[in-house]
C-alpha cells in the first residue's frame, strides 16, 4: 500500500471501507508470505556449491547463445541483479557475481535469459520496453499527487479520481506485461542450466524452485495492484459498499 493510494481512499470516501482494508490486508499478507518463502529458498540454496560462480555462469550462457556484445558486471547491493538493454550489460549483485552456489547460478542465468530475449526480439520484452517511458511518467505524477495531497492541495473529486485511475492503471498494466517476461526468462535459464550439464538434476530442481518463488513476487505485486485498481474503479463508477 502506498501513501498516495491511502490518501486517495481517504479523500474519495468519508471513511475507508471494509472492502479496501480487506484488499490491502490480503495483498500485504500474500506479499509477505511469498517474500518470506523466497528468502528461505535463496538462503538454503546459497549454501549448495557448484563449480562456477554467477559471473562465469552468465558469461558461459551468453557465449553459448551467440551473444558477444553483452558484458557481465558486478553491481553494488543485494538483489540488484538486472539486465540493461540500453548498455547491454548483465548486472549481478556482488554476492551473485562472486558466489558459486545454486542460488547464484539461478539468478545469473535468469538475467541472461533477458539478454537472450533481447537478442531474439521477444515480443513481450519489446512491449515492456515501449511502456517504460509512460510508466515512468505515471509514477512521477503519482508521486507529485501524493506530495500535494500531504499539504491538502489536491481534492479527489470525480475528475482527479479518474486521473489517478488512469495513472495507476498504467503501472498495473506494466506489472502484468512484466509477468510473461519474467517467466520466460526463467524458462530459458532453466533450459540452459539443464542442457549445459552444469547442474545435477537435484540442483536443477532447486534452481527451478528459487526462480519460481522469485517470479511469484511479481505475480503477487500484479494481483495486488489490479485489486486496488478495480476498487478505485468501483468508486469512480459510483458503487459503494
Amino acid at each position: 500500500m502506498t501513501s498516495a493510494t491511502l490518501l486517495v481512499a481517504q479523500q474519495a470516501l468519508p471513511h475507508i471501507s471494509a472492502t479496501y482494508w480487506i484488499i490491502i490486508g490480503a495483498s500485504m499478507l500474500v506479499s509477505f508470505l511469498v517474500s518470506n518463502t523466497l528468502k528461505r529458498r535463496f538462503n538454503e540454496y546459497s549454501q549448495i556449491p557448484i563449480r562456477l560462480t554467477g559471473a562465469q555462469i552468465a558469461e558461459a550462457m551468453l557465449r553459448q547463445n551467440g551473444i558477444m556484445d553483452v558484458s557481465v558486471i558486478s553491481t553494488p547491493g543485494r538483489l540488484t541483479d538486472h539486465y540493461d538493454p540500453l548498455s547491454k550489460t548483465v548486472n549481478l549483485s556482488e554476492d551473485v557475481y562472486a558466489s558459486n552456489t545454486v542460488a547464484a547460478a539461478a539468478v545469473a542465468a535468469h538475467e541472461c535469459g533477458h539478454a537472450v530475449q533481447h537478442q531474439q526480439a521477444y515480443s513481450w520484452l519489446a512491449l515492456r520496453s515501449k511502456l517504460v517511458p509512460a510508466v515512468q511518467l505515471s509514477t512521477n505524477l503519482l508521486n507529485y499527487i501524493m506530495m500535494l495531497s500531504l499539504f491538502g492541495m489536491v481534492y479527489f473529486g470525480p475528475t482527479m479520481l479518474w486521473i489517478y485511475i488512469a495513472l495507476f492503471g498504467m503501472t498495473t498494466l506494466f506489472a502484468f506485461v512484466t509477468l510473461p517476461v519474467e517467466f520466460d526468462a526463467s524458462r530459458r535459464a532453466l533450459a540452459w542450466l539443464e542442457s549445459s550439464g552444469l547442474a545435477a538434476s537435484m540442483e536443477h530442481e532447486k534452481a527451478k524452485s528459487a526462480l519460481f518463488w522469485a517470479a511469484m513476487t511479481y505475480v503477487a505485486a500484479a494481483i495486488g495492484s489490479l485489486a486496488q485498481l478495480l476498487y478505485f474503479l468501483s468508486l469512480a463508477l459510483g458503487r459503494r459498499d
